[in-house]
Formats: C-alpha cells, sequence, structure tokens
C-alpha cells in the first residue's frame, strides 16, 4: 500500500491539477448534441476553451454565463437565464450540462432553484435537457468533475426500469481513457455480440472527424435516447475508481448490477476484462483476442530485457497514475516517483511506495535520477532541465499529433504501449554506447596489429 504525502506548499509552482468544472465540460462534450455551459466569468471559460483547442484540435463549443462583479454579488439567475434562452435558440442542442465555477459557488447561488423557476417561465426550453453538475474549482480536481458530471446525468436522465435487456451492457467510462480507448472498448464489447451504451463517450464527438457543415453543438457522442435505455442494461461496467460512485449510484437507481475495473491494461485485466465478456454473452472469446493475447505475451517477452530495474517518475490524474504505475510493475520497471494533483482513493493502491499530492515542481524535485518521466506536455520544461525523456500521457498533450487516437487498453494498446515505451528505453541504451569514428577504427586497427612493447618472450625461443 502506497503511503500518501500531503502537500504543505504555500503556492503551486507548475500546475499539475486541473480544476473541476473543466472536468465536468469535457464529460458533456462526450454527449451527442450537448452544449457545456459554465457558470461563472468569462475568463474561467476561455482558459478550458483554450485546453481543450490544443489537445484535440478541435472547435469545442463550450459556452459561459458570463458573470461580473455585480451579477456575482446579486446573484446568477438571470446570467443563467439568458444563456440558456440564447443556446436553445442559436444551437437547439439535447443537452446543456451547467458546471458552477469557484465564483458563483462562492456566492452560493441555488442554480437547482434557479432552474426550476426558469423552466416554469420559458416553455420554449422544452425538448432540450439540462443538468446541472456542482463543481467548484476550490474542491477536488479535473477527474472529480468528471465523475460529478457523470453522476448528475445518471441521477437526472436514467429512469427506473424493470425491464432488462440481455445484451445490452453499460459502459462508465473514466477521463483517462482516449477517444482511442474507447473505440476500442467498443469493438470488444461489440466482438462478443453485445451492445454498448458508453457515457460518456468522446470517441463520438472528440475522435477528429470533420462535419459535414459547422454545428454549434457536438457531433456525435452518447445519443439521449441511448441514455434513457441504460436502466434496461443487463450490467454496468465502471472503468477507473472515480466510475465508482456514479455506477453505484445507477444500480440502486435501476438495479442493475456493477462491476468496476480500475484499469484495463496489462495481461491480468485484459483477462478478467474478456472472461467477464465471455460469461455475460455465453459466447467464446473471439479468435482475434487469443491472437493479441499472444501477440501481448510475446511483447512483454521482447520489452522485459530494456524494462528490468528502470526508474520511471509519473505525474497523471489519480486512476491514469494508478494504470500506468501498475503497468510499469508489470514489466519489472520500479515507480520511484509518483506525483497525484489530488487525493484519491485509488491512490494508496498505486504501485510505488508513496504518492505525493502536489505539482510539477514536486515530480521535477523528486524525479531527478530517474530514466523516464511520464506526464503531459507541461512536464516538458522538467525533461529538458533534468536531461530525462519524457513520455507524454494525459491531457494536455499539445505538442505531438494523434494523441486522441492512441491505444493504450486492451491486448493490442497494452502490447503498443510496451513497444513505445520500450523503444525509449533502447534508444538511451543506444545514446550511453562509445561513439565511434573511422579515425577511431584505424587508431584500432593499428594498435592491435602492433607488437607489444614488453610482450615476454615465448618458452623456446
Amino acid at each position: 500500500m502506497a503511503e500518501i504525502i500531503a502537500g504543505k506548499k504555500a503556492c503551486t509552482v507548475n500546475p499539475l491539477k486541473m480544476s473541476a468544472p473543466i472536468g465536468a465540460a469535457l464529460a458533456f462534450l462526450g454527449m451527442d448534441r450537448a452544449v457545456p455551459l459554465l457558470h461563472g466569468s468569462q475568463g474561467c471559460t476561455a482558459f478550458g476553451l483554450v485546453l481543450f483547442v490544443r489537445h484535440f484540435r478541435e472547435t469545442i463549443p463550450l459556452q459561459t454565463t458570463a458573470m461580473s462583479e455585480v451579477t456575482t454579488i446579486l446573484g446568477g439567475q438571470e446570467n443563467i437565464e439568458q444563456a440558456l434562452l440564447n443556446i436553445k435558440k442559436r444551437a437547439n442542442p439535447a443537452l446543456i450540462g451547467l458546471c458552477s465555477t469557484g465564483i458563483t459557488e462562492a456566492k452560493g447561488d441555488d442554480v437547482g432553484g434557479f432552474l426550476k423557476s426558469i423552466r416554469d417561465r420559458h416553455a420554449e426550453l422544452a425538448g432540450t435537457e439540462v443538468v446541472f453538475a456542482p463543481t467548484p474549482d476550490f474542491i477536488g480536481g479535473f477527474s472529480d468533475g468528471w465523475a460529478k458530471a457523470v453522476t448528475a446525468m445518471v441521477d437526472a436522465l436514467v429512469p427506473r426500469s424493470k425491464v432488462r435487456t440481455p445484451w445490452q451492457v453499460n459502459i462508465l467510462a473514466g477521463c483517462h481513457l482516449t477517444p482511442g480507448d474507447l473505440e476500442e472498448i467498443r469493438e470488444t464489447v461489440e466482438a462478443f455480440g453485445l451492445t454498448a451504451i458508453i457515457l460518456p463517450d468522446i470517441s463520438g464527438s472528440l475522435d477528429g472527424h470533420i462535419p459535414e457543415t459547422f454545428l454549434p453543438h457536438t457531433l456525435g457522442g452518447t445519443r439521449m435516447e441511448d441514455v434513457k435505455r441504460m436502466g434496461e442494461s443487463a450490467l454496468t461496467i465502471a472503468i477507473g475508481e472515480q466510475m465508482r460512485p456514479a455506477a453505484e449510484l445507477l444500480e440502486k437507481k435501476t438495479g442493475v448490477p456493477v462491476r468496476v475495473f480500475e484499469r484495463l491494461n496489462g495481461l491480468a485485466a485484459c483477462d478478467a476484462f474478456m472472461a467477464l465478456l465471455s460469461d455475460l454473452s455465453e459466447n467464446e472469446v473471439p479468435s482475434k483476442y487469443k491472437r493479441q493475447r499472444s501477440q501481448l505475451q510475446d511483447a512483454m517477452l521482447d520489452g522485459h530485457f530494456y524494462f528490468g530495474e528502470q526508474k520511471v517518475a509519473i505525474a497523471a490524474e489519480p486512476d491514469l497514475l494508478y494504470a500506468l504505475s501498475h503497468f510499469f510493475a508489470d514489466m519489472g520497471a520500479q515507480v520511484t516517483c509518483a506525483v497525484a494533483p489530488q487525493d484519491a482513493p485509488v491512490l494508496t493502491r498505486v504501485a510505488a511506495d508513496t504518492v505525493r499530492i502536489g505539482d510539477l515542481q514536486d515530480f521535477e524535485d523528486h524525479a531527478a535520477g530517474c530514466n523516464l518521466l511520464v506526464t503531459h506536455s507541461h512536464g516538458r520544461q522538467a525533461a529538458a532541465r533534468l536531461g530525462i525523456p519524457l513520455l507524454r500521457a494525459g491531457l494536455p498533450t499539445f505538442d505531438r499529433l494523434g494523441v486522441a487516437h492512441k491505444l493504450t487498453v486492451g491486448y493490442r494498446g497494452t502490447r503498443d504501449f510496451i513497444f513505445e515505451v520500450g523503444n525509449v528505453f533502447m534508444e538511451q541504451l543506444h545514446a550511453h554506447e562509445q561513439h565511434i569514428t573511422p579515425a577511431s577504427l584505424r587508431a584500432n586497427a593499428t594498435a592491435a596489429s602492433a607488437p607489444a612493447v614488453d610482450a615476454p618472450a615465448c618458452a623456446g625461443h
């Protein structure tokens, strides 16, 4: 069990943490025909918008209630009302995801009461769901905001049902999964003859496709009609500890049983996932996954020579930190530095002796002597100063292309990740070899052919 070391610094230097409202906004971006709405100042939304645009390189339909100093003091009902009416008129979305921020939470706006009053006075909002997620900046972080948004959607949108569809499976996806990961999970579930409802599904809305025309809301993602069928599923699979509260609420509300997977990378975790789908569908594991499993075993054999005894430093959101730490531990590497932006129950099970709650300065201070740094793109300055290779993981990754399609789950994703990391370790080995030039080769050949000055005479001569 990892020891959690709480941060005691007076200020944050080179932040690792991202705010809860931004995490909630990304969750709402995983819904089809949705518009996230941040209840706060324009700056709160602007910074989040830049973060998402740089990472996904897509248009992001993120809106704000544009609170000023005066409206914050007097209350934000009028701003919320005007924002909802404008969004409905201009975009006509199926869902508006309303996320609070620190300034409005500190004021104590009764957003639930505001929404009821606005609904009663504006019949024209019919046909658009409005889901509110309380996400103050000063409590929790990115993954907490994502979890609160998913929980709020389960609470508001999933009706109670006694009907069961034996081939339908709910997937509650954590914020550490990429669109490529979600595509792989969906394909795996469907390969067993099952139907997957993924909530939220950023693989549909943020996978990099180009729409035929501009739309002021998300294109793709979890459809509203699918969310309303989640109470009829045979099983809910939650991926990441952050999804446990939403899964338990769904189980309490609808009776759908829950299975939580803390990670879906690594041989044992993938085996357990395949076995569950096989039992649920009463079908054998498809042959292509048996072959992928064999390929993963071969990759583990090939890669363990380069992973063994390597020291790794990781800074990431709690569930991603957990998954990455166990991946490296499975391959024989040592996670000697683990940093998380906020506390979470899963951190005690990270494959490291200690986990520090801190920022990228703490990460840099304790990563000296490691062979590899693993964090998002803001860790590149630390990597340059320490002279240690950086493997980018998590959000934001703005200095690499194709991050939305990166695959790290399942047999295939784990195999490819072994190759990616193993190649970094191999490159370090080659960098430490003596640089050989034609001149050095000629000098070595001359020295080898010359007689030894002090060579003793052989017996008999």
